[in-house]
């Protein structure tokens, strides 16, 4: 990775991160992402981490990158065949979109409930929805354990520290919903709706964002790196132990 490239994409992210994004700076911003590719980006990123940078600091690349790269789905759609690794975890990715849909309706509608005996099967959805969204543990092993050691092995390193971050962060909000899903009746309605709340919210927008990252930053950069149908093969061979997750289309 060049490093003038590198201290460019630094002293733009300190400007965004100043939190004054006008127009004109998002427009630089777009211009200068848009002419650096998926894996020098990521590269970039990586060595802003290294040199001490935290990675929550990176979002607001992050957002510019995602925005370059809106196309970049489709492109790795047309590259790889059905049940290609890839193609797995984008499916599941468009299954979780839609639980986070049935979230995002559920916890508004608990949110103007008055008391637990208005709607108690609305709890029974939020029981069924949590659990689902649980059960993505085996998309995020498959992930951790087969995808990202391999885009390590190739020297992306910074993205992969940032997704296993985010795994981890989410699973902690997942197990507290569910917990406050399966313990309603012994709660304090008020003090559930305000846990159920927060927990769901940070879900819903966390785990939209790291799919869109995922989807149009890092499966594409695995496309492009990780070269051969053997090592494919290889990868396919060791998710098929890892295991899937009862929502996996075509499992």
């Amino acid at each position: 990775m060049d490093d003038k490239k590198v201290e460019q994409l630094a002293n733009l992210l300190n400007r965004l991160n100043q939190g004054n994004i006008t127009d004109e700076l998002r427009q630089e911003a777009l211009q200068i992402v848009s002419n650096i590719d998926p894996v020098e980006l990521s590269l970039a990123e990586q060595k802003l981490i290294q040199d001490g940078m935290n990675p929550e600091d990176l979002r607001n690349l992050c957002d510019v990158h995602m925005e370059v790269l809106s196309d970049e789905l489709d492109k790795v759609k047309n590259n790889i065949d059905e049940g290609h690794v890839i193609d797995t975890l984008i499916n599941e990715h468009e299954k979780l979109k839609e639980f986070l849909t049935n979230l995002e309706d559920i916890n508004s509608a608990i949110q103007l409930m008055k008391s637990k005996e208005e709607n108690t099967d609305i709890f029974k959805r939020l029981v069924e929805t949590s659990t689902l969204i649980i059960d993505a543990e085996n998309h995020h092993l498959r992930e951790e354990n087969v995808l990202f050691p391999e885009l390590e092995k190739r020297g992306i390193t910074g993205p992969t520290r940032i997704m296993r971050m985010e795994h981890d962060e989410l699973r902690l909000r997942k197990k507290t919903l569910k917990d406050a899903a399966l313990n309603v009746e012994t709660m304090d309605f008020k003090e559930f709706k305000s846990v159920v709340d927060e927990a769901a919210k940070y879900i819903i927008f966390n785990l939209r964002d790291h799919i869109y990252k995922e989807n149009h930053i890092l499966y594409p950069t695995a496309i492009e790196r990780i070269e051969g149908a053997e090592i494919w093969k290889d990868m396919k061979e060791r998710c098929d132990k890892v295991g899937y997750c009862s929502f996996t289309p075509g499992i």
